[in-house]
């Protein structure tokens, strides 16, 4: 049976700017050098990775003005099927500036538009009209002005209704509510938004492990996926707790790195991996995304190469 689309679900989209600079100094005009212009958000990203993994994808995500028409010309440029919500206010732009003389990257995030009930409202039928039994929905990134906190625990209700997979990448209060909310697939937090979930700021690797099997044991979640940043990451499930630790490479920029991650995961996922298998390929897949520059994120021949490096252990302590 032919598998269906992934779907990807952005809140607050971008169109993401980046370029460089010699040396950033204040009060100078700082001539920069060969900018890139990237379809940017989580749920953005991660459906450009699946499209290069060959399978298909659905990227949704709410849309308007220039940057909105630009977004849409990106993504049609990088062959990604989307569906854009219209909206009245504008798409925002975010940028990095890379500076050559230190290696250092600064990120400029923008504010998102704020949006009404009843666009809001038109993101989650667009989504409830296209998930089946079964199928795999990736949420991600910040919620803009307007969405209130508990939308991604109202998004994981309609999914859970349809009998589809919801995974979430996000943080802080509509993490938590979500958490809360149950009916999760997938959660992928970071170990200081892991700690932030628990409200322990003190935590060692040993006390996330069993911080993620609680929300697992409770059915919260069927898997948490905890990145490691440049260590890996570790995969709690029910009967599994897996570390896999990211290959040595030259890092170019860390912007992408986690989505390109999280769409070779759901991707291997979806394709009935086991979370070993998920767990190398995904790791390899975020390694990859650093050897590109701007928001380029990972391609297939990288993450391939890097695949044979990543080692996979089961962590017997964590049972």
């Amino acid at each position: 049976m032919r598998n269906r689309p992934i779907l990807t679900l952005t809140m607050n989209p971008a169109v993401d700017v980046s370029s460089a600079v010699p040396v950033l100094e204040p009060f100078e005009k700082l001539r920069c050098s060969d900018v890139w212009h990237h379809p940017g958000g989580g749920g953005i990203n991660v459906s450009r990775v699946i499209r290069r993994l060959n399978a298909e994808t659905i990227a949704i995500f709410p849309c308007g003005g220039a940057m909105g028409i630009l977004l849409k010309h990106l993504l049609i440029d990088e062959r990604v099927r989307h569906l854009p919500i219209a909206i009245a206010g504008d798409t925002r732009e975010d940028f990095s500036v890379s500076e050559s003389a230190t290696g250092k990257q600064f990120r400029f995030i923008l504010p998102g538009p704020v949006l009404s009930e009843l666009e809001i409202r038109k993101c989650l039928d667009a989504i409830a009209a296209r998930l089946r039994p079964g199928s795999f929905l990736v949420a991600s990134g910040s919620l803009p002005p307007g969405v209130p906190v508990s939308f991604y625990a109202e998004l994981a209700n309609v999914t859970a209704s349809i009998g589809a997979h919801l995974v979430l990448d996000t943080s802080g209060a509509s993490l938590r509510a979500a958490v809360d909310g149950g009916g999760l697939f997938l959660i992928k937090p970071s170990q200081s938004e892991l700690d932030e979930l628990t409200g322990d700021k003190t935590l060692n690797e040993e006390d996330r492990i069993k911080a993620a099997r609680q929300i697992v044991a409770s059915g919260r979640a069927e898997f948490v996926c905890v990145s490691l940043g440049a260590e890996g990451a570790l995969l709690i499930g029910r009967g599994c707790a897996l570390k896999a630790k990211a290959p040595r490479v030259e890092v170019k920029t860390t912007i992408g790195a986690g989505d390109s991650f999280l769409a070779a995961l759901v991707w291997a996922f979806a394709r009935r991996a086991t979370p070993s298998d998920a767990l190398k390929i995904a790791v390899a897949a975020g390694a990859a995304a650093l050897l590109a520059p701007g928001t380029g994120l990972c391609s297939l021949a990288d993450m391939h190469a890097l695949r044979a490096q990543v080692h996979v252990d089961h962590l017997e302590y964590a049972h």
